[in-house]
């Protein structure tokens, strides 16, 4: 009777190292003077600051900020499309746009990566992308983990995990206490759904409408797997150019990352007790891919405004007077943008009103 292995039992050690072999390049294109080695060490190294030059940062009085999230059900799509880089882009933006809402710029950032059974190609698909989102987000990947565990997942599934560390100076936290009534809310445009509310997607397209990923959409070249896989805008390059602008003046008054809970859900955790925001309905284009679902599944507005990020994917509450100078720096990034609202006295609310008013 032969003896049993651990291969026996669905972990192939061959395969894995042949895995391993192929992530160490994709985790140095991302790394900066900051990452100090530690070859075959146990967990990644970083210097908070550098000795002259280009990444000096003279820190007097600096915050760590950390931040963790997923990608949630918008893997089951990617498994059904059979993409998996995309969904690396989307773990790092979801940890790194949360990150830098208080000022913070994005130091470095780790993964973890849990698979049903050993698959090189597919990991190395997976942390692909997430080596392209820390390079977008100036952010080094400096480790992570990958876990096999076939006895908690199906043949082909897996799931992900990421860790953002960023650093601000004390002084310059955004906390969004300085959030004043006059104060303009500047919403940043998505590149779409992003990685929220995945599971009403899932159910209108597939299991409502009976679409699959390879079918057309009426309003786009791409097909259906392709506009749902589009992966969550970054921000950190952007917030990071516009507060580096005004380097003495309080200009950005408050950020915030527009995910699950929708636009007032998100943006009234960073509104001080005595401010609420009134948000302009229709004061920005809807993107086409929210028409087209709300169509598909007869969805209420109530229902889609309070899953989905509508267009809005992340937003600055600015003061008044540097609110055009603010859209013209966003929009030198490639970044379209509107003021959707305004502050005014209150209790620390998001609320619609009539566009314009």
């Amino acid at each position: 009777m032969a003896n049993i292995t651990y291969k026996d039992a669905g972990v192939d050690l061959e395969r894995y190292g042949q895995a391993m072999a192929r992530l160490p390049s994709l985790l140095r294109k991302t790394h900066c003077p900051r990452v100090l080695p530690w070859n075959n060490g146990f967990a990644g190294l970083f210097a908070l600051d550098f000795a002259g030059g280009l990444f000096s940062r003279n820190y007097r009085e600096p915050v760590l900020v950390s931040g963790t999230d997923g990608v949630g059900t918008k893997l089951k799509l990617a498994q059904l499309a059979g993409r998996h880089d995309t969904v690396g882009i989307d773990l790092v933006a979801m940890c790194v746009n949360d990150t830098i809402c208080c000022g913070a710029e994005p130091l470095f950032f780790l993964d973890y990566v849990a698979m049903a059974e050993d698959d090189p190609g597919r990991l190395e698909q997976i942390v692909s992308g997430i080596s392209a989102g820390c390079l977008e987000s100036d952010a080094a990947l400096i480790g992570g983990e990958t876990a096999i565990m076939p006895d908690l997942y199906q043949s082909g599934d897996y799931d992900l995990a990421g860790f953002c560390v960023g650093i601000v100076e004390k002084s310059r936290l955004l906390d969004g206490r300085a959030i004043v009534p006059g104060d303009v809310v500047l919403g940043i445009e998505s590149s779409g759904i992003h990685s929220n509310g995945f599971s009403l997607v899932r159910k209108i397209v597939f299991a409502h409408a009976g679409l699959a990923v390879d079918d057309p959409v009426d309003f786009s070249e791409q097909t259906v797997g392709e506009v749902l896989l589009e992966p969550t805008q970054l921000y950190a390059r952007a917030t990071r150019e516009v507060l580096h602008h005004y380097k003495v003046k309080s200009v950005v008054h408050g950020m915030a990352h527009i995910t699950g809970g929708g636009l007032h859900e998100n943006l009234a955790r960073v509104l001080p007790p005595h401010a609420d925001a009134e948000i302009g309905r229709g004061s920005w284009p809807l993107p086409a891919v929210f028409a087209w679902l709300q169509t598909l599944g007869e969805v209420a507005d109530e229902e889609m405004y309070r899953v989905f990020n509508m267009g809005i994917g992340f937003t600055m509450v600015v003061s008044e007077y540097y609110a055009e100078s603010i859209q013209q720096q966003l929009a030198g990034l490639g970044l379209a943008s509107w003021p959707i609202g305004r502050i005014v006295a209150g209790s620390g609310e998001s609320r619609w009103c009539a566009a314009g008013s």
